[in-house]
């Protein structure tokens, strides 16, 4: 199994983060990609992979902590993007969130620059949504972006889950399935073709169903594989092998 999504940079795992990437191992979590939220984190970012051969990364802006002026920035973000290292495998985490307060105007320039520097440094991207499928479709559409990758902790319709598909990306599924209330996201991800999902945890937040409040991490991620193997019908390790492949696929692994 292979953790598309996992924030293992983050101060929640401090005191522990290679401790939590062993008991995933255990549990048979093989590969774990960490994506980029801000410009401080990208050099924790690069010492992990340093560490955990295992660890992929991208480096990316959130829209959650975009500077008033994200000029600066984006310039020293596609500098880091020249220095291409191995384990540097996607721009991200990047998007459009509508719950915000920073203008959407401002938003889809951000993320139509990052597009731009994927597209020129030929790099897939992992995109973050929220109340916003129509306008990052529509960025990526006016963009022509070509490269792919993952629409992260995917919610919404079937409509806008092929909308995606169709246009060269996977669907991050993650504990948002392990919720028997999720109705509507769980009727797409069931009705989706499994060669277009990836897993992931999301960690340290989106905790799996039964673990309200507390700090999520890699080694649930066979709780995701579990629940998708339910909505599947299918083997957890059928969802691991083609997930797994899928992963290859997207991130070039």
């Amino acid at each position: 199994m292979i953790d598309s999504h996992c924030h293992l940079d983050l101060a929640a795992f401090d005191n522990d983060w290679l401790q939590q990437i062993e008991a995933a191992k255990a549990r048979g979590v093989t590969r774990f990609l960490v994506p980029g939220t801000t410009e401080a984190g990208w050099d924790k970012q690069l010492a992990m992979t340093q560490t955990v051969a295992e660890i992929d990364i991208a480096f990316g802006l959130h829209p959650y902590f975009l500077p008033d002026d994200a000029e600066p920035v984006l310039a020293r973000l596609d500098a880091r993007l020249k220095q291409s290292t191995a384990s540097l495998v996607a721009l991200g985490e990047i998007g459009i969130d509508a719950s915000l307060n920073t203008p959407i105007q401002c938003q889809q320039q951000v993320f139509e620059k990052q597009l731009s520097m994927a597209t020129q440094y030929q790099l897939p991207v992992i995109l973050h949504h929220r109340k916003s499928h129509h306008l990052l479709i529509e960025s990526l559409k006016r963009c022509r972006f070509q490269y792919g990758g993952v629409i992260h902790a995917f919610s919404g319709s079937l409509e806008a889950a092929k909308a995606y598909t169709d246009l060269g990306f996977c669907i991050g599924v993650g504990g948002t399935i392990t919720y028997p209330r999720a109705q509507k996201t769980r009727q797409t991800i069931a009705k989706l073709p499994l060669e277009s999902l990836l897993l992931e945890t999301d960690a340290p937040d989106m905790p799996m169903c039964g673990r309200q409040g507390e700090r999520n991490a890699p080694v649930y991620l066979p709780d995701v594989c579990q629940a998708l193997a339910e909505l599947k019908h299918t083997s957890v390790e059928d969802i691991d092998e083609v997930t797994s492949k899928n992963y290859l696929s997207v991130f070039g692994r």
